[in-house]
């Protein structure tokens, strides 16, 4: 290129930014904020046509790799985990970048939905909700404000009700203390993610380690000389019954504040296992020979204790930020984080960290979000409880929330969503809808007569629409998948007038 021609490649590049940079700030806020959305889409978008999601998403194990990577899914019993059988990359599917289009019309999305909603294979009750961020109008509607049985989609609630009450940077503490009688006590906090294992090669911001709280301890030990101690360990964080009303399962451990890889007896991270039927026992066990291990003998066995109210601290481990918690339970519909953040939320509310006590609190949050709540029951925090009682209303005003600038605490709620066809419960749906693979993103709900489906799309024009599809009393849960995933597709490949 020649000197001038390179002068006036530079020259048209400034004049172009200046009346980019004009009409950028020429430009309402709202319509900023569309275009900020469509943008963020975008990437996404090119990104997963180049056959690599990496935006920052879900947490697994400790490290962001869900949008670099398919999520791992074992295979499951009720739906909740897909073998990884989607598309490799998806096609280009949205408009390019400029003036933001206009929300889809009423009568087109009601054209694009309506049939798809009288599908056979959808269970009697059926209801949906599809909603434009930007605006927060309904743009379809067919008994949204109608309670259902959620399935895991209830974990968009939890999610939200643990964000508003603790913040996105909390974090939970497993602390060693010292004993009323001179020994330790190992006292949980309710970190569900809390491990024992051996840390994975180039883990980035890892989970809790019980074996950093080890060395930490044994530390302090050697440093005061002593070698010998009696271990006991606290679960007295949360009250009320530990098992879930489906328990025992292999769905979910015991409800307890103390615990090291959710109880699991295998290898596993996520998805159904075999589990102990004591985690917090076991996590104590497991604690005993780490100290062992260390040079720190231990008299016995440990035993259940209540610590000191004010008992002298030695070692703390600290959980990830609850962002990372909210994400990797969206990503992986983790029952046992579930469960935790709904305990949490009614820690940080002063209700009994209970299964009663959580729905209260988690209730009590919502309400002061103003959202609508009336008939709502939320019996658990992990949604394997068929009396959760939710609308599709209820899921995309909180899906509204989520995606709107006035409430940044709450964006893990949509960061945490599997991609359609690539992560999480959707890593093997989607394979045959291109439009949807890639663009949809969302929280699956399943359980025997139940299908769910929540979530964030951009359609064809850069538009990010809501939505929330609820069916109770199926029959066939692969063809009510199917049913709900071309619906959402539809919703991504409309840009109807």
């Amino acid at each position: 290129m020649t000197r001038s021609a390179a002068g006036s490649a530079r020259s048209a590049y400034r004049s172009a930014t200046d009346s980019t940079r004009t009409a950028w700030w020429a430009a309402s806020k709202q319509q900023r904020q569309t275009v900020r959305l469509t943008a963020s889409s975008t990437v996404l978008g090119l990104l997963v046509a180049a056959g690599a999601v990496a935006a920052a998403g879900p947490w697994d194990a400790g490290q962001r790799t869900a949008e670099r990577a398919r999520a791992a899914a074992p295979g499951g019993t009720r739906g909740e985990h897909h073998v990884p059988d989607g598309p490799a990359a998806a096609p280009p599917v949205l408009a390019a970048l400029g003036t933001p289009a206009p929300p889809p019309g009423t009568e087109g999305m009601r054209n694009a939905l309506a049939p798809l909603l009288r599908d056979p294979a959808l269970g009697s009750l059926r209801t949906a909700s599809v909603v434009d961020a930007a605006t927060g109008r309904e743009l379809f509607g067919a008994d949204s404000g109608r309670n259902a049985t959620p399935a895991s989609t209830v974990k968009l609630a939890i999610a939200t009700a643990a964000l508003s009450a603790l913040g996105p940077e909390h974090r939970i503490d497993t602390t060693v203390v010292e004993g009323a009688d001179g020994g330790l006590v190992l006292v949980g906090g309710g970190d569900p993610t809390l491990t024992a294992r051996a840390p994975e090669q180039d883990a980035q911001d890892p989970p809790a380690s019980l074996r950093t709280l080890a060395d930490d301890t044994a530390r302090v030990l050697k440093e005061r000389g002593t070698a010998t101690i009696r271990l006991g360990y606290d679960t007295s964080a949360y009250t009320g019954p530990t098992l879930h009303p489906i328990s025992p399962n292999e769905n979910i451990a015991p409800v307890t504040s103390l615990m090291a890889d959710e109880g699991r007896l295998d290898t596993s991270r996520s998805g159904p296992a075999p589990r102990d039927t004591d985690p917090a026992e076991a996590a104590a066990r497991t604690f005993a020979k780490l100290l062992t291990d260390r040079g720190v003998t231990v008299e016995a066995p440990p035993t259940s204790t209540t610590a000191p109210a004010k008992a002298r601290r030695l070692a703390t481990t600290r959980s990830l930020p609850l962002s990372g918690l909210v994400e990797r339970m969206l990503t992986h519909s983790d029952n046992d984080i579930a469960e935790a953040l709904a305990r949490q939320t009614a820690l940080a509310t002063g209700e009994p960290a209970s299964f009663e006590g959580a729905g209260r609190a988690v209730r009590k949050t919502l309400a002061t979000l103003k959202l609508p709540l009336t008939g709502t029951a939320f019996e658990d925090g992990s949604g394997l409880d068929r009396d959760d009682k939710v609308s599709a209303t209820l899921l995309t005003r909180l899906l509204t929330l989520a995606t709107s600038p006035d409430h940044p605490e709450l964006r893990p709620v949509t960061t945490g969503l599997p991609v359609a066809g690539f992560t999480g419960t959707l890593s093997g749906r989607y394979t045959g809808e291109k439009a949807g693979a890639g663009t949809v993103r969302a929280k699956t709900g399943t359980l025997t007569g139940v299908n769910t489906l929540a979530g964030t799309v951009v359609d064809t024009e850069g538009r990010l629409l809501l939505f929330a599809f609820m069916t109770n009393n199926t029959t066939d849960p692969q063809a009510a998948q199917q049913a709900l995933d071309r619906m959402a597709t539809a919703v991504a490949n409309c840009g109807c007038r």
